[in-house]
């Protein structure tokens, strides 16, 4: 692989990512109750809702709004727009997240240690209401050897 080209800029970190959905409502009452998101920042004459996750935005466009309807078709089971997103959490204790979770009524879909941004921890994916994949993941150890 090629080593990253020079550039006048440095890369921080995930600043946002957009969510095009179907019932905003279901999908943004997910990121405050179970995933512990605030609501930062609504325009609803455009249709845009923005949650505040650490030190990222979820942005969330409900797709029958103005923002929405410019994106086309929703996401389905065959071209979903987002194959998984990571969101950082800390501490991280297994089990007391899956009951938080099962409290929720959402189903763990796979769990284990995984790489990431800060090398291999521990992480859970779960589906939000509208179908997309989130990965709770937790900080890095050591590696597995």
């Amino acid at each position: 692989m090629s080593p990253p080209a020079p550039s006048v800029f440095g890369l921080k970190g995930l600043d946002h990512v957009v969510l095009r959905v179907e019932d905003a409502r279901a999908v943004i009452d997910f990121y405050v109750q179970v995933v512990g998101c605030a609501v930062e920042k609504v325009q609803a004459d455009v249709g845009l809702f923005q949650l505040r996750a650490g030190r990222s935005i979820i942005d969330i466009i409900p797709i029958d709004g103005k923002l929405g309807r410019v994106g086309g078709a929703p996401p389905g089971a065959e071209g979903r727009n987002l194959d998984h997103f990571a969101l950082a959490v800390e501490p991280f204790n297994e089990a007391a997240i899956r009951a938080h979770l099962a409290a929720h009524g959402v189903e763990v879909e796979e769990s284990g240690r995984r790489y990431g941004a800060e090398g291999y921890g521990p992480s859970i994916y779960i589906r939000d209401p509208a179908g997309n994949v989130v990965e709770l993941k937790g900080p890095s150890g050591p590696s597995p050897a």
